[in-house]
């Protein structure tokens, strides 16, 4: 059995222009006296980080980690949510997703999303340098806006969004695999990859690519209505990354799901800081020790009530009581004894069948 590792922090929700989150030196000392034994460092931030630099420069990355280590932090996994939001744009966000990109490729969708692809192979290579084996990132979306459609699909067109995102993705994919990273994608609700059984689908159309995995985030299950514990049990071969994160899902008698158009404050359905909201992490927990997770518990805050320098401090005791330092004995064995195969017919009423006969 293993003891995952944790805990964490996502930084993409944390960096600012303002110190301590304007660099990564001073957010790591930030983040150190919290008690944080690792960070998970949004690849698109320039102001935490080069990628280009980082996938050409074994020395940038040795000293990014060397000065991690000075506060007693490693790196945890790279993300590149952003890079692979432009992978798959449907026209509907290209003019939101737009401000992701350098401003001479705004409003060209092909240059867009080459530029994230090199982006993407950038940030794997930088993966390899820095000893990291898994990285984590968005599907994009081509079939998103017809999730819920009026009128109705017409035949093959998610056949066809899911063939096009399986060819888009692949170079990517094979890349990671020449890098030996996992990509892990993150189910989440506006991409195309938002539950199990879209997962699966890419999954069918990338050949099962050994590299393709998943980043378990069970907020955006539970806002789902899905069942956050049995979809480990389904997945637990895929996930490789996980993102701490709570929610609750509080329906009226006006909305429910669908209560999009409200501020984050008044919607049913909304993120929470640790131990805020519906999130039954004892379970999850559970669920990752019993089947050998062992990567990184990594905090993700987002809350729509308490503010960051809270929600990071009371996440990370909220992460360390959730983790379990898993047994190395079985708590019976005290009752132990050795008994012989003889013994064992005898206690089962077999005495004239040998147990290796009845085995044969």
């Amino acid at each position: 059995m293993i003891t995952l590792k944790g805990p964490s922090l996502h930084l993409a929700q944390f960096s600012a222009d303002q110190p301590p989150f304007d660099s990564l030196p001073n957010i790591a000392r930030w983040a150190a006296h919290m008690g944080f034994k690792a960070l998970q460092i949004p690849a698109w931030d320039k102001r935490l980080f080069d990628v280009e630099l980082a996938a050409s420069s074994q020395a940038y990355c040795d000293d990014i980690t060397a000065m991690l280590a000075e506060h007693g932090l490693v790196i945890s996994e790279l993300t590149t949510h952003l890079f692979g939001q432009l992978v798959a744009v449907h026209p509907a966000y290209d003019a939101l997703c737009d401000s992701f990109a350098p401003a001479h490729l705004q409003g060209d969708a092909a240059a867009r999303s080459a530029w994230a692809v090199h982006q993407l192979t950038c940030a794997a290579i930088a993966s390899r340098r820095l000893g990291l084996s898994d990285m984590g990132t968005f599907s994009g979306a081509l079939a998103w806006p017809y999730v819920f459609p009026f009128p109705q699909r017409p035949d093959g067109l998610v056949e066809t969004a899911f063939a096009e995102l399986a060819r888009r993705w692949l170079p990517v994919l094979d890349t990671c695999a020449e890098q030996g990273i996992n990509l892990c994608f993150e189910i989440h609700p506006a991409e195309d990859l938002h539950d199990g059984a879209s997962f699966e689908l890419f999954l069918e159309h990338v050949g099962h690519h050994p590299r393709c995995k998943m980043l378990f985030d069970p907020s955006h299950l539970i806002l789902q209505q899905l069942d956050y514990l049995a979809f480990i049990d389904h997945y637990r071969d895929y996930i490789r990354m996980f993102h701490v994160k709570d929610a609750e899902f509080l329906p009226t008698g006006k909305q429910g799901l669908f209560g999009g158009y409200q501020p984050w404050l008044k919607r049913a359905a909304r993120f929470r800081s640790l131990g805020d909201g519906q999130v039954d992490f004892k379970g999850i927990f559970s669920k990752l020790a019993e089947y050998d997770y062992s990567g990184w518990a990594t905090l993700e805050w987002e809350c729509c009530l308490k503010n960051q320098h809270d929600g990071a401090r009371e996440g990370v005791a909220f992460i360390n009581r959730h983790i379990i330092q898993v047994t190395d004995t079985v708590f019976d064995d005290f009752a132990g004894t050795p008994v012989a195969p003889a013994v064992i017919a005898r206690m089962l009423g077999l005495e004239g069948n040998p147990v290796g006969e009845l085995q044969r």
